[in-house]
């Protein structure tokens, strides 16, 4: 199976070129069970590396473009009356997906906003006074342009703490570029793909995230870049839900790397994506000031 999801890495890296390290960190997000939260300006890949990792590995794809009329009920589903039938038959909404791309969050309305944090907490709607259960594998991608563009607000931090991590996948370099323009003519890349993998293989792998190990002294260099961010000014604390999201990123870098033990370098590849958005819920995806101070003043004794 890890063999199989190497091949969904090598897929999605001849799709979007040169950013191998963003695209580990996505499947790790995955892998972890969490949701991911792209920041960065418009053209920059965001849509197509969620439709290639969609098709890459067989599951359901819905897009919504969040705009500031967009009701909770255009995300999760309305029930319709059918005179025929006289009854009412529900109509899921795109919510009820595997991978749903949640285009520019941060241009909807507050309440609009809530309901996709609530089905990506709960993983279940309620509508019409009864609880629907979305599909499993169930990955939100969540896209928002940087705060200076207009339209735009920010998520809030109790929005923003829901997902397990935030990435930028900024422009590419120069070759990689250049490369994408020489290949314009073939097409887009996406047609290209092909499955490796199916639902219930990605939901094992889930399971044997869970079960990789974690030394306590990983656990207790853990639990200190945390405890450094609860003793200073300039940073909003890190809570327990975001050391539970740092432990599995964590194990899922470590299944990544073809390891079943989780190391102190595991948990230093993840932090940034993890904590930044965390402990300045104002900085940009691309900066990783704050928790490279962390990671530079906390001792690693591994």
């Amino acid at each position: 199976m890890l063999a199989q999801l190497h091949q969904v890495e090598q897929s999605l890296n001849q799709v979007i070129l040169g950013k191998q390290q963003q695209i580990r960190l996505s499947l790790c997000c995955l892998l972890a069970e969490g949701h991911l939260l792209l920041e960065d300006l418009p053209g920059l890949g965001k849509t197509t590396l969620a439709h290639a990792l969609a098709n890459s590995l067989g599951l359901s794809y819905r897009r919504v473009q969040f705009t500031s009329d967009l009701l909770p009920a255009d995300l999760t589903g309305i029930s319709i009356y059918d005179a025929r039938s006289q009854q009412f038959h529900f109509q899921p909404g795109p919510v009820f997906s595997q991978v749903l791309l949640a285009d520019e969050i941060n241009r909807a309305s507050p309440k609009t906003q809530s309901a996709l944090l609530e089905a990506m907490e709960e993983r279940q709607v309620s509508t019409d006074g009864e609880t629907r259960p979305l599909p499993s594998p169930f990955f939100v991608i969540a896209t928002q342009n940087p705060l200076f563009h207009a339209g735009t607000s920010a998520l809030p931090e109790s929005q923003l703490d829901r997902f397990l991590m935030r990435l930028s996948l900024g422009f590419p370099e120069r070759a990689a570029e250049h490369q994408l323009l020489v290949e314009d003519s073939k097409g887009s890349r996406l047609q290209f793909l092909t499955q490796q993998l199916d639902s219930d293989t990605l939901k094992n792998l889930q399971k044997q995230v869970t079960a990789v190990h974690v030394s306590d002294a990983v656990i207790d260099y853990l639990l200190s870049l945390v405890d450094a961010s609860r003793n200073r000014n300039d940073m909003l604390p890190l809570s327990p839900r975001a050391s539970k999201a740092l432990l599995r990123a964590s194990k899922a870098h470590a299944l990544l790397a073809g390891r079943d033990f989780t190391s102190a370098d595991d948990v230093q590849q993840v932090f940034p994506s993890v904590a930044e958005h965390r402990l300045d819920p104002r900085s940009s995806a691309a900066s990783h000031s704050l928790s490279q101070i962390l990671l530079e003043q906390t001792d690693c004794p591994l």
